[in-house]
């Protein structure tokens, strides 16, 4: 424990807090639809397929944006862009609040919320630049641990559904993020951008960079474990709801509770990193999730909550290891590579809500989307045992 703390000493904390405070609401309502998926299922009268789409749209928005959010934060400023996107959900939230009617408009609306996902490509290289090197994947754990704010809205948005309509809780959560706005310009500091670059070359090396091997892999590694956190975390309600008839604040209770499970557990997956070595570690954590997310579907209740949550558990324990690889091989670039990577996460996640949605029209259950995510997962981690076994566990190796 004293060393943790040696290591929050060694850098500025409250850029750090500011960070985690970014994430933490940008997540809340990034996945606002999700929290509400049945609330707006029963007000829109949706069908199991319209719904997954508005349940995966913020996350397909939110992947598009990391890039453009990536470019700001290295070409403008990670301070200003992290500000522009808190004032956008306000905006955003708004519209729901007082403009959103049918499910056309739901759909436009679901899609802009994909704004809050933009804020991982500015709170990672925030708290990256306060810290030293040795310091790198604790603290971008800590930082990524935002992620908890898929627990407060799971738990919090199916209780406020029983006491007023979604409308007025996109109004109460324009007035939350409009608070944090406050408090995250007080926190952090200005500082002047870290490239000069003009708008064209950074876009030339954004495309440079997706094209070296290691952005490839670990965007790929990401689309898993992010991409299958944010993914399954936003499908739950509706799985629990249609498999075990649990109610809407049950469901939204236990899908917290998953939440809580991987964000907590994402900095140790970033400290463990630091020590053992990401790949090795990521050898022993992605078989976890493959063979939990098979058996989140069971015959009992209590095993298939209990599969979810070391599911959710592996997949953010995998996420804080990914982003300490990331970290380690792209130094100078971390504000360019969280919005690539990261990108590639979300992207994970809205095709997991749709490849599950669909495959349950097609067999008429749940199993067979699971099953494909999981091979995924099997897929990624034969990557890894490729890797170890050929000795390229360096970025110069790994990247030639």
């Amino acid at each position: 424990m004293s060393e943790i703390w040696s290591i929050l000493k060694s850098g500025h904390w409250p850029s750090l807090a500011g960070a985690w405070l970014h994430l933490t609401v940008s997540f809340m309502v990034w996945l606002l639809v999700g929290a509400m998926s049945l609330p707006l299922m029963a007000a829109l009268q949706l069908s199991e397929t319209e719904i997954a789409w508005l349940v995966s749209l913020p996350l397909l928005g939110g992947a598009v944006l990391r890039i453009v959010a990536g470019w700001s934060a290295d070409w403008l400023g990670a301070r200003p862009t992290a500000v522009v996107i808190l004032v956008m959900e306000c905006l955003v939230l708004c519209w729901g609040w007082l403009g959103v009617t049918g499910y056309g408009e739901a759909l436009a609306f679901s899609t802009c919320l994909g704004v809050a996902g933009a804020s991982f490509a500015v709170a990672l290289p925030i708290a990256s630049r306060a810290y030293p090197p040795p310091a790198q994947g604790l603290v971008l754990g800590l930082a990524a641990s935002g992620n908890v704010g898929t627990v407060l809205i799971f738990f919090l948005a199916p209780r406020w559904a029983a006491a007023m309509d979604w409308h007025q809780i996109c109004g109460l959560m324009a007035c939350v993020v409009a608070v944090t706005t406050v408090g995250f310009v007080i926190a952090i500091p200005r500082t002047r951008p870290v490239a000069d670059a003009h708008v064209v070359g950074w876009w030339y090396h954004a495309v440079q960079l997706i094209h070296r091997r290691l952005a490839y892999w670990l965007s790929f590694l990401y689309a898993v474990t992010f991409g299958g956190f944010v993914g399954l975390c936003s499908v739950l309600p509706l799985v629990l709801h249609d498999v075990y008839r649990i109610d809407a604040i049950e469901a939204g209770a236990v899908g917290a509770l998953c939440g809580l499970m991987g964000s907590a557990i994402r900095p140790i997956g970033g400290y463990v990193a630091d020590r053992q070595g990401g790949l090795r570690t990521l050898y022993y954590v992605l078989p976890v999730i493959a063979g939990a997310v098979v058996a989140v579907i069971s015959p009992s209740q209590t095993m298939a909550v209990v599969m979810m949550m070391v599911a959710t558990a592996a997949m953010g324990f995998g996420n804080g290891v990914v982003f300490q690889l990331v970290a380690e091989w792209f130094p100078k670039d971390i504000g360019l590579a969280s919005g690539v990577v990261g990108a590639s996460g979300a992207i994970g996640g809205f095709l997991l809500p749709i490849l599950i949605g669909t495959m349950k029209g097609f067999s008429g259950s749940y199993e067979s989307g699971l099953w494909m995510f999981a091979g995924f997962t099997v897929c990624a981690w034969g990557t890894v045992i490729v890797a170890l076994r050929a000795n390229r566990s360096s970025p110069a190796e790994l990247s030639s």
